[in-house]
């Protein structure tokens, strides 16, 4: 190690007033140099640890760990080459005397279990707490809220599902504003050691860690936290929970939050309570606290929907024995004598109306009156949701002082900062400014990314197209296997036919592969991002969140699309069937309907989503934890620190919380844009938040370290995301009702041709509605490509769904009247049902104001005492000393005269 890189850092090393005490005096600087570990012992004085597992302070008792760096001890690594490791260790080294420059103080202790870690603990003095506190803009009090708040009327009720107030307090609220340094005296300052809360320590030496360099490489800097992490110089950073989970800390001067919120926010018992928001804030920060309380509100505004929901479905289930056309499917008098056309060329033969007996049952429960009403109400439900939800985040931007949080007040990344090599005039400043690329890069870059994303959307519907002409060809397969005879009276041919056999297999076979291309887009969209390089952290999630979406948007609702609105649409007739690629034949709806099989293919992507996440999400995590504390167990009888703990539990990822948003917003689409199919959604949808909630929560706070508090003022792109899928979801309910089930078919039967001039009844009703819809075909008009192979003499017809006219008629097989009547009674629909919704939409938009007049109150009084104590306090500090100067004026003249 040579002379110079310790001469330059020495210095700094002596003036710092933690390490003074630590160098024994007689030590002088060319033994420091001859020592091969010098330098390193010089950076992080190691000091033994002092067996105090729930103690949160350097080894003094007085300073507190704000954040911990863990490495491997260079001398000790055999995974590497010595250059490597010592280029390693003077990265390290360098990164940790600069830490020191900042102002940051260290501390090392060799791990108990595991000697080759070094646990490196960081504390910021409050000269830099303050400093940085007012580089970011952080809002601290400055007196307390003397606005008065009305109790509501629900409060008392409320109070029963709330947390006991003995257990967590509530916090006293603050008027705040950012802070600043030189106006000190005006701000609430009970405590120095109390005044910035551990979350806002480690947000703010976070900071630090992230901007600090490393190394210079020509002439371009490194550093970043990040970086080393990801080169493994480091082996982790995080900062420390402040207690166990199962027990109160033995320190006195702990608070043990993570157990009070593990206690009464995390255990299953209290799946019933509501949140405490304000504690998860103060211990997670601002961006974890908007997820549970979005999540929360949800979860919340779900009850009403289940309750619609359920009262739908209950209604189907008691008025199915009374469905006339049900009835007519099953009568072995008029279903059990109709025969049906094969539903694929050759090899599928003639088959008997009653198989459908089953599936038209349970048709009757899905498609019915209360569906219509339900799919109304949820274009209503959704707004109602987001406009609540506005004003509920308004509230909490104010309660937690995000209400300014703009984005300049929001610091660069640091991969941003460190690519700005180009110069350029800004247009307000006219001052230079450093970016890292010029207007053609960006383009080129943009260009790059947008393709990218259009490239694999392709793909995602590559693969569709790869699923729909499987279920085309396997189902000839399943017709040539599955027994097809009409005269079958087995009980599995009730429920397995090869339409049923068809959907299932290929539902599962999509949902495998929507998992796989998941994995990988995943790391594509990432990549993308990186290389779009934004310039601030929630640019950078909101690019990705879009991408993300993007992609997912058409990985898991594309099958969706197809069964409601293609499958079943565009089959042509048995004697001119239309043809995928010119070889297979279009695929029919089930013998139920396309609705049944649509509520099928959800079940199983929402279902099967839902295993796939808990495991991925919260089983493996404690799996890999299980296993540490597994292969730990031979040693757990040495007393471990709490930074030690920590660092065995699992790393919470770069991206948080983005995949329970992912996991939550995808959800919200299947239970909008789809519910028409399946009124139970709301009621799945609730009892899973339910535990979502509790499950977040528990691996937060059991399975993972505490996460870096981040700030945030909402819950992001996944606002306008949520706006898009309302609005979307107006239109694919009005067009499943419309297209998918069979409801205006039906109604225009009961209306217009159950009576005359079209129907022969002398009142409308709905008899006679099968025969009606069930168009005739010659079997002497089947082409040789598609004639079946087992032949049928007991009759020369046989029938299909579809509304043509029958053989012999001068327009035969051609559409007749009442399809056109049908048609125009769907177009009509829609066209009513949207606007309806959307003008009661818009209504209740404008009707509840994104911000209660509450809130607003709120604001201005913050705005007001800002304005006195902050600028009129020290105008009257400049009033009273121009005073003073004034007074000695005329003193100096009064005494010249």
């Amino acid at each position: 190690m040579g002379v110079l890189p310790v001469l330059e850092i020495l210095p700094p090393i002596m003036q710092c007033n933690h390490f003074r005490h630590l160098i024994p005096i007689n030590f002088s600087v060319s033994a420091l140099i001859n020592t091969i570990d010098g330098f390193a012992m010089l950076l992080a004085f190691q000091v033994d640890f002092d067996g105090k597992p729930d103690s949160l302070f350097f080894s003094d008792g007085q300073r507190r760990i704000d954040f911990v760096l863990v490495y491997e001890d260079e001398r000790k690594k055999m995974t590497h080459k010595r250059s490597d490791r010592k280029k390693q260790k003077r990265k390290r080294q360098v990164y940790e005397s600069n830490l020191i420059n900042s102002g940051l103080q260290l501390e090392a202790t060799r791990s108990v279990l595991d000697e080759k870690l070094i646990f490196v603990k960081v504390h910021a003095p409050w000269e830099v707490l303050c400093t940085y506190a007012e580089v970011l803009h952080i809002k601290l009090p400055l007196q307390p809220d003397d606005l008065k708040t009305r109790d509501s009327a629900f409060n008392w009720f409320s109070r029963l599902f709330r947390v006991d107030e003995n257990i967590i307090k509530p916090e006293q609220e603050f008027f705040t504003a950012p802070f600043q340094k030189e106006l000190l005296s005006n701000f609430y300052i009970q405590d120095k050691d109390t005044f910035f809360n551990p979350a806002t320590r480690s947000r703010i030496v976070h900071f630090i860690l992230s901007r600090v360099e490393y190394a210079t490489k020509n002439n371009v800097k490194k550093f970043g936290i990040n970086k080393l992490l990801d080169t493994g110089i480091y082996k982790a950073a995080f900062p420390l929970h402040d207690s166990s989970f199962r027990h109160l800390s033995t320190d006195p001067n702990c608070p043990s939050e993570r157990y009070l919120l593990y206690r009464e926010w995390a255990h299953p018992k209290n799946i019933f309570k509501l949140q405490p928001l304000d504690f998860i804030r103060k211990y997670y920060g601002e961006k974890i606290g908007i997820y549970f309380a979005w999540l929360g509100f949800y979860t919340n505004m779900l009850i009403m929907a289940a309750i619609v929901g359920v009262g739908c479905f209950l209604y189907g289930c008691l008025t199915k024995d009374n469905c006339t056309w049900s009835q007519e499917v099953c009568d072995p008098n008029i279903g059990g004598k109709i025969i049906m056309c094969p539903q694929c060329d050759k090899v599928c033969t003639y088959w008997n109306l009653t198989i459908t007996c089953e599936s038209s049952k349970k048709l009757c429960i899905f498609d019915s009156f209360g569906t219509l009403v339900f799919a109304v109400f949820m274009g209503i439900w959704v707004t109602l949701f987001l406009e609540f939800w506005k004003r509920r985040q308004a509230e909490l931007e104010y309660e937690w002082d995000t209400v300014e949080y703009l984005e300049q007040e929001e610091q660069v990344r640091p991969e941003y900062e460190a690519r700005c090599t180009h110069v350029v005039m800004n247009e307000i400043t006219q001052q230079e400014e450093h970016v890292p690329y010029t207007a053609c890069g960006k383009c080129i870059r943009m260009t790059f990314c947008t393709s990218a994303v259009i490239f694999w959307i392709l793909l995602i519907i590559a693969s569709v197209i790869g699923i729909i002409v499987y279920r085309l060809s396997v189902f000839l397969a399943f017709s040539a296997t599955l027994s097809q005879h009409i005269s079958g009276t087995e009980a599995i041919r009730k429920y397995l036919t090869p339409q049923t056999a068809t959907s299932v297999t290929a539902s599962l076979i999509s949902f495998i592969v929507i998992m796989v291309l998941n994995i990988i887009y995943e790391k594509v969209a990432i990549l993308i991002t990186d290389f779009e390089l934004p310039r601030t952290q929630t640019d950078y999630e909101n690019s990705l969140t879009t991408k993300m979406f993007l992609f997912q948007f058409v990985n898991y609702y594309s099958s969706c699309f197809y069964i409601a609105f293609f499958k079943g649409k565009f089959v042509g007739h048995p004697g001119n069937p239309v043809y995928w690629l010119g070889k297979y034949r279009n695929e029919e709806c089930d013998p139920g309907g396309c609705l049944l099989e649509l509520t099928t293919q959800l079940a199983i992507i929402v279902g099967g989503k839902a295993i796939w996440n808990n495991i991925q999400e919260v089983l493996l995590p404690w799996v890999k934890n299980l296993i540490g504390r597994y292969c730990a167990a031979a040693r757990s009888q040495k007393v471990i620190p709490r930074w030690e703990h920590d660092y065995h539990l699992q790393p919470i990822g770069k991206l948080g919380l983005f995949y329970e948003y992912l996991e939550m917003v995808i959800q919200f689409g299947f239970v909008t844009l789809f519910v028409a199919s399946f009124p139970l959604a709301p009621l799945l949808a609730l009892i899973n938040n339910m535990l979502e909630i509790r499950l977040d929560a528990w691996k937060l706070t059991t399975q993972f370290r505490r996460m870096v508090p981040q700030k945030a003022q909402d819950i992001g792109a996944w606002q306008p995301i949520m706006q898009g899928i309302a609005i979307l979801a107006v239109v694919t309910n009005a067009m499943i009702i419309a297209f998918t089930s069979d409801m205006i078919p039906r109604l225009v039967y009961y209306w217009s041709f159950s009576v005359p001039p079209y129907g022969s009844h002398s009142s409308h009703t709905m008899k006679g509605y099968i025969n009606s819809t069930l168009s005739v075909f010659n079997i002497s008009d089947f082409k040789n490509a598609s004639k079946p192979f087992s032949p049928w003499f007991v009759n020369q017809t046989c029938r299909y769904r579809d509304l043509r006219y029958p053989p012999g008629h001068q327009h035969q097989y051609e559409h007749n009247i009442y399809y056109w009547h049908v048609i125009a009674a769907k177009l009509a629909f829609i066209i009513v049902m949207e606007h309806v919704i959307y003008f009661v939409k818009f209504i209740i938009s404008y009707l509840i104001p994104d911000v209660s007049q509450k809130t607003k109150s709120k604001v201005k009084r913050e705005k007001y005492l800002t304005q006195k104590l902050l600028h009129e306090n020290d105008l009257k500090i400049v009033k009273k000393t121009m005073g003073k100067i004034a007074n000695k004026i005329i003193q100096g003249v009064d005494s010249t005269f």
